[in-house]
């Protein structure tokens, strides 16, 4: 009688730890799909304020529709097409940041359509650094973390530095470092 008792008890632990690992899997796999979800709507796309005016949406379709085709020409371009590169010194900036201290450092080179521009670049160094540490430091993380970000700050240097030369144009700007602590 004894090896009967046995028998029974042994097929009813069998059954509650095979539940007790499905029920494992389970919550592990409802876990890793929450997971992804979430990483999937935090670091989705930056979409536009649904609150902003009729213009300056129309502004900002426009922009964006300027600097997805120049940095799809500028990704479509071969390294052999790459003009005059001017690089300019480290630039390290706090961030706009409410809690806690960023810093950025950045290193980048502009790439000049002529050798003229260089002297102009030359005479304006001051002037150029001044307008792009301005413009790094009014720039938060979440503003520069992602590719789009980047790109952003790349065309918004560009457009400024374009509007500042007379002897040419900058057609890119590659950065060569790129560090935020």
């Amino acid at each position: 009688m004894a090896e009967e008792e046995k028998t029974e008890e042994a097929p009813a632990e069998k059954k509650s730890s095979n539940m007790l690992m499905i029920i494992i899997i389970v919550v592990l796999v409802l876990i890793i799909a929450i997971g992804g979800v979430l990483a999937f709507v935090l670091m989705g796309s930056d979409e536009e304020d649904a609150t902003s005016a009729p213009e300056v949406k129309e502004k900002k379709i426009t922009k964006q529709r300027k600097s997805s085709s120049s940095s799809m020409m500028d990704s479509s371009r071969q390294l052999s097409e790459i003009g005059i590169l001017y690089p300019l010194d480290t630039f390290t900036v706090n961030l706009k940041s409410d809690a806690g201290r960023r810093y950025l450092k950045v290193t980048l080179s502009l790439e000049l359509e002529g050798e003229e521009l260089s002297l102009e670049l030359d005479a304006k160094t001051a002037v150029l650094r001044d307008r792009i540490i301005r413009i790094l430091s009014s720039k938060t993380l979440e503003e520069i973390s992602s590719k789009k970000g980047k790109s952003k700050v790349e065309n918004q240097i560009m457009d400024t530095l374009n509007a500042m030369i007379s002897d040419g144009t900058i057609k890119g700007i590659y950065f060569t470092e790129f560090v935020i602590q």
